[in-house]
């Protein structure tokens, strides 16, 4: 069955980097979009970026500049590279796979939508100290 299994959260200070992966399986990795999400206390799930099955990636505009969507098919690893953290970006983060290989809606920030993906995985918690 798919699974995806998400690590690198950790506690860092503000400005701090940190780089999170996502590991799949159990589905042809290839042909689907994959994305980023993120949820704070009290919010609802926000999609901070996405690649679909031909490369092209979206951000939400809040973190244009300092988040990076990334994978390497061969190892069917999903990555968010992170810089310049802010206390705003403390949330549990999530990566998330759709069987709509071709695209994805997006949400109102520009990320993609929760909606659009299929399968979840449990998350990893980033927390920034100002």
């Amino acid at each position: 069955q798919v699974q995806l299994a998400e690590s690198g959260g950790g506690s860092v200070q503000s400005g701090g980097s940190l780089r999170l992966s996502c590991a799949a399986s159990g589905f042809s990795y290839s042909s689907y979009c994959m994305g980023w999400f993120r949820q704070a206390p009290g919010k609802g799930r926000e999609g901070v970026a996405g690649i679909d099955s031909g490369g092209s990636r979206r951000y939400a505009d809040s973190v244009k500049g300092r988040f990076t969507i990334s994978h390497d098919n061969a190892k069917k690893t999903l990555y968010l590279q992170i810089n310049s953290l802010k206390p705003e970006d403390t949330a549990m983060y999530y990566c998330a796979a759709s069987d709509g290989g071709s695209g994805y809606a997006l949400g109102s920030g520009g990320g993609p939508h929760p909606a659009s993906f299929d399968y979840w995985g449990q998350g990893t918690q980033v927390t920034v100290s100002s």
